[in-house]
């Protein structure tokens, strides 16, 4: 069935009312869009009268948007941001095109960072985008291709690449030990144990392993492992950390092992898309040179774990 003509206002009517509800005014979304102020007055009031609809109240030179106009904005905001990324992907070539990829921030930092030079080399014709996320979202909503995950392969309507698992240990700083001597795992009950905010049950994992049923008082919490670091280095706590994202503070003494030794972590890293994304060239390029980034020389230490 064919949708109705007046259900599907051209993108310049949708541009105009996207841009005077961005920025407030028909005088600013001319500006935005290059057009005379009379040009985006018109394409309103086009708008309006397609639609059958009032999106506008007129109060004076104002146009103060109704309820329904903000309502409608959110989605023909997403729905120029769907066409302009389609528009893009048509316009790559086989070998090129943009890839929109979320990450973990400190996993992208210390991680993925030091790697992406080489699968750029590789892939010349290839721009990453990337964007900070640190739970499961909807990728239609976000307009992503690919994102970095840790947990299990569970997200809805997307395809998985696994990457590798990881183990925790209990670090803090050589100073916070000494004035808070650890000799099992049971004396950190009541020590400031940091932890972070998207894996709230990691302490009682840790502890559970040891053989630790006492509930231990928690202490700041973190939204990113890259902030926790830090804060134990200064003797702020405990922090329990994958141990290859804490590599670089454990070689050079800034962090210590607590004590108890590394544990398995429960979940693991993942590539993961979209299913409508899987032969997109660029997520294609992606997840092959993942694959064998992590499976190769350089990830061989982590998919051991």
């Amino acid at each position: 069935m064919a949708t109705p003509r007046r259900l599907l206002p051209s993108v310049s009517l949708l541009t105009a009312f996207e841009s005077v509800i961005r920025t407030g005014s028909t005088m600013a979304a001319a500006q935005d869009l290059s057009l005379t102020q009379g040009a985006v007055s018109r394409l309103i009031q086009n708008l309006e009268a397609q639609l059958g609809v009032q999106l506008f109240r007129r109060e004076g030179r104002r146009l103060v948007p109704t309820v329904n106009a903000l309502s409608y904005a959110r989605e023909v905001a997403r729905a120029l941001d769907l066409v302009s990324r389609a528009s893009m992907r048509v316009r790559s070539t086989p070998g090129g095109g943009t890839l929109a990829l979320s990450i973990l921030p400190t996993f992208g930092t210390r991680w993925l960072a030091p790697r992406l030079p080489g699968f750029l080399r590789d892939h010349p014709g290839v721009t990453i985008n990337l964007g900070t996320r640190l739970r499961p979202f909807d990728f239609a909503e976000e307009g992503f291709d690919a994102a970095i995950h840790f947990g299990e392969a569970t997200w809805p309507d997307a395809g998985f690449a696994r990457l590798f698992g990881e183990s925790m240990v209990a670090c803090a700083a050589p100073g916070f030990l000494a004035s808070h001597p650890v000799r099992s795992p049971r004396d950190l009950i009541g020590l400031p144990l940091l932890q972070l905010e998207t894996r709230p049950d990691a302490w009682a994992g840790w502890f559970a392993h040891h053989g630790v049923t006492e509930a231990a008082p928690l202490g700041m919490l973190f939204d990113q492992f890259g902030a926790m670091i830090q804060s134990a280095i200064y003797g702020m706590g405990i922090a329990l950390l994958p141990e290859f994202l804490a590599k670089a503070e454990l070689a050079e003494g800034r962090l210590v092992a607590a004590c108890g030794g590394p544990v398995p972590s429960a979940g693991s890293y993942y590539l993961v898309w979209p299913l409508t994304a899987a032969d997109y060239p660029p997520v294609a390029a992606f997840r092959e040179w993942l694959v064998k980034e992590v499976s190769g020389g350089r990830g061989e230490e982590l998919l051991a774990w």
